[in-house]
């Protein structure tokens, strides 16, 4: 199993900062890789991106392109989603979640990850 455990969200104006973390425990070697994921209110569950947890490679959803970065510290087991230039259309609850099927480099479906974080709400105020 794999425990996941999420802090840093917040109220933040349009255009400003805020990092969320992941703290992963337990079997960890079994990750493949590690997604985020939003939702808000009343709209489906958006994969924002995630990092291959070996190797670190990342990847990005478009509409986050350039503004968030997914970065890992190993000595932590720690996954960072650094959020700068936000927009008011960020507001969603934020989740991290890991694939350990190693079947599709990061995944975007939702059904790929088999353990989450209990989620963490941001708001960007405009």
């Amino acid at each position: 199993q794999v425990q996941l455990v999420e802090s840093g969200g917040g109220l933040v104006q349009a255009g400003g900062s805020l990092r969320l973390s992941c703290a992963a425990s337990g079997r960890t070697s079994s990750i493949y890789t590690l997604g985020w994921f939003r939702q808000a209110p009343g709209k489906e569950r958006e994969f924002v991106g995630g990092i291959k947890w070996s190797g670190g490679s990342t990847f990005y959803a478009d509409s986050v392109k350039g503004r968030f970065t997914i970065s890992r510290d190993n000595a932590k087991n720690t996954v960072y989603l650094q959020m700068n230039s936000l927009k008011s259309e960020d507001t969603a609850v934020y989740s991290c979640a890991v694939d350990r099927t190693r079947t599709v480099l990061f995944s975007s479906r939702a059904a790929a990850y088999d353990y989450w974080g209990q989620g963490t709400q941001v708001t960007v105020s405009s």
